[in-house]
């Protein structure tokens, strides 16, 4: 008999698979874009519910009918924009804040006493920036302590100064950024599960009742040299609670409360009250974590137009 071969099961392209620094992901990579507007946003995960729409796909085997569509709806309050920061991309930047900053931003940071605005300002005269970037927080209703993160700007440094004193103080909301049709990258830690073993961590095969009493555990642990065990077996450890990043999520609608909030609420979180974000599939993470949204890095070279028909309401409560 031949020998059975199969790939490895459990991909090795996350390691190492540890805990990520913070409940909310850093975004170190931006697109290019030549319009200075801001080139994400963040909303927190609502649910999962489907829609109906039209394939309008040209390449699809089901186009022009109607088919059903796992959907993620994501809660997408204002952004307030409390400062920008102008950076040589390097470790050199400097920060400029606004003059009216929100009383729950004190939570979060302790900011000294803003100077005005021109007095600031100054302090960008004859120095060169590469990238200017924009300093916001979020407003959710269910928790007073708002998330802080950094915004890239599109276009030349010139704009993106121009850009950052429009911005400074003001709300920026999602339907400025994104248009129904628009692919966007979908930035989260995903859901933590804590310690776990082989079985869960990789899919590795249960062993037999004669197996050493040992049943949920890797067989062979390696050769006899080196004498070591080596970091491509797979073994127990943390499993979730880490950053992951979803490629080219489509926006099929962006829609206010009524039109996708179901009959109860969503489960663990509860109805929306201002913008909503209707993506295609589905997204990292548990209900209540903030989702970064980023302009896409590699958008498809074609782009197909949104035709939803029906989102649906019935309650995720149950019978």
């Amino acid at each position: 008999m031949p020998a059975v071969r199969r790939p490895r099961r459990g991909s090795q392209g996350f390691y190492p698979r540890k805990r990520a620094s913070r409940i909310y992901p850093v975004v170190r990579s931006w697109p290019n874009s030549a319009e200075a507007k801001p080139l994400g946003f963040a909303g927190y995960k609502a649910g999962m519910s489907h829609a109906m729409i039209i394939d309008t796909n040209p390449n699809s085997k089901t186009k022009g009918q109607l088919i059903r569509r796992a959907i993620t709806i994501i809660d997408c309050p204002s952004l307030s924009v409390f400062g920008a920061r102008a950076s040589d991309g390097k470790n050199s930047f400097v920060d400029v804040h606004s003059e009216k900053i929100s009383k729950n931003l004190s939570r979060k940071l302790s900011l000294k006493k803003i100077k005005p605005l021109a007095e600031q300002m100054k302090k960008l005269d004859g120095k060169k920036f590469s990238r200017i970037h924009l300093l916001v927080h979020t407003n959710s209703g269910f928790k007073k302590t708002p998330e802080v993160f950094e915004l890239a700007l599109g276009g030349a440094p010139e704009k993106q100064l121009e850009a950052a004193k429009n911005f400074l103080g003001k709300e920026i909301k999602l339907s400025e950024i994104f248009k129904p049709g628009d692919f966007v990258d979908a930035i989260a830690v995903d859901k933590g599960k804590g310690w776990e073993g082989p079985v869960k961590r990789f899919g590795v095969r249960i062993l037999g009742r004669k197996f050493q009493q040992m049943h949920r555990q890797t067989g062979a642990l390696g050769t006899t040299e080196p004498g070591k065990i080596r970091p491509t077996v797979p073994a127990g450890g943390q499993l979730g609670f880490q950053t992951r990043t979803e490629f080219n999520k489509k926006i099929l609608k962006i829609a206010g409360p009524k039109e996708v909030v179901p009959a109860g609420g969503f489960l663990h979180y509860g109805n929306i009250s201002g913008e909503a974000l209707v993506l295609d599939g589905s997204v990292p993470g548990p209900a209540k974590r903030l989702i970064r949204l980023r302009v896409a890095m590699r958008p498809p070279k074609a782009k197909a137009p949104v035709d939803v028909r029906q989102i649906s309401l019935a309650s995720k409560r149950g019978a």
